[in-house]
């Protein structure tokens, strides 16, 4: 006779639902229409995403956002004199700006 033991999954915490979603990301594509009596009234295209910058980034949704960033931060670090001449370059000892 076989006896099963019941095995009890970990609960997911709050904490672990938001690194999930920031680490993959959460998209959200919906078309509303209000209507009334049969009329469309209103539209609404409703498009969000949310997820980590480094998501983001990778997927292409804040490619224009992270290179102005990055050319804001080239611009400071090229302004200020005495620099190393590795970080005048745009790129610091550990490989990012």
């Amino acid at each position: 006779m076989a006896t099963f033991e019941r095995v009890i999954a970990p609960k997911a915490t709050l904490v672990d639902l938001l690194d999930r979603v920031l680490d993959r990301g959460l998209i959200i594509d919906a078309d509303i229409i209000i209507s009334l009596a049969g009329v469309p009234l209103i539209g609404i295209k409703l498009r969000a995403a949310l997820a980590g910058m480094e998501t983001m980034v990778q997927y292409g949704l804040m490619r224009e956002w992270d290179n102005s960033i990055r050319t804001q931060r080239l611009a400071v670090v090229l302004a200020q004199p005495g620099e190393p001449a590795l970080q005048a370059h745009g790129q610091s000892q550990s490989g990012c700006l």
